[in-house]
Formats: structure tokens, C-alpha cells, sequence
């Protein structure tokens, strides 16, 4: 609603994403995604790399990293649950997907959604939302 009125959210702008997945023939290991993340943050250009357990993984510690010491509170945010459905099975691999992401904060949960033909794109749509949420409502400071 905030984006459709012309709002623009004063947190980060993602300059831009990337994740790769490699599975070595010869190991008997997990497939290894990484990925790597550019966004700016006051002013700052940060670039940040990480590696996570499958791609949603890799972006989420990738741009945690990112942003980690202009926002502390993304410490106290963490991934629940994804979820990710068809919305029109008839197109095969060009069908359009909704992802649903759950975050908490220990305090409260919330869920976004990223919709796209590509499933890592609407991934990043749900994560960067997610981390926008928290941070537009972050947890109450503990009284003394």
C-alpha cells in the first residue's frame, strides 16, 4: 500500500543480487549455494557474500551481512518458515510462483510474499520485504 501511494522505504536500496548453486559430480556432499548481495545503506555501498543451505539461505545470510551493522536489530529477526506455491500449473517451469516467507522477531511473527516466474526472484521479493517489516517495527526495549 505505502509503495503504490509513493512511499520509499528509508532503510537500504538493493543495487543488486546473485546466487549460485554448485554440486561437484565427485563429492557425496549438499549442492553449496552462494550468493552475493549489493545494496546501500545511508550513503554506504556494501557488497556481502555468503554461503546458506540452498539459495534462499545463501540470500538471507548474504544480505543479513549486508546490513548487519546499520541494522543490529536483523539479529533478533530469523526465518520460520517458506513456503512456496503454483499459481498456474498449466505453464510448467514458466508458471508464476507466490512465495510466503514467516519471520519473528521472538516477539511477534509476520509473513510477506513474493510473487514472480522465477522462484529466487520472488524469494528475494519476500526476504527484502521481511527485513523491511522488522525494521519499520522493531521489538520493544526491555524495561529496566
Amino acid at each position: 500500500m505505502r509503495r503504490a501511494a509513493g512511499w520509499e522505504q528509508p532503510f537500504f536500496s538493493v543495487e543488486s543480487f546473485r546466487v549460485h548453486v554448485e554440486q561437484r559430480a565427485d563429492e557425496d556432499e549438499d549442492a553449496l549455494a552462494e550468493a552475493t548481495v549489493k545494496v546501500v545503506t545511508n550513503g554506504t555501498r556494501h557488497i556481502e557474500s555468503a554461503e546458506g543451505h540452498g539459495p534462499v539461505g545463501a540470500l538471507d545470510n548474504a544480505l543479513r551481512k549486508a546490513l548487519a551493522n546499520e541494522y543490529p536489530a536483523l539479529e533478533q529477526m530469523s526465518l520460520e518458515d517458506y513456503r512456496v506455491r503454483v499459481l498456474d500449473e498449466t505453464h510448467g517451469t514458466g508458471a508464476v510462483v507466490r512465495v510466503l516467507l514467516d519471520t519473528s522477531n521472538g516477539e511477534r511473527e509476520w509473513t510477506t510474499v513474493g510473487v514472480s516466474e522465477n522462484i529466487i526472484e520472488a524469494s528475494w521479493e519476500a526476504l527484502t520485504d521481511a527485513y523491511l517489516f522488522g525494521l519499520l517495527h522493531p521489538r520493544e526495549a526491555p524495561e529496566d
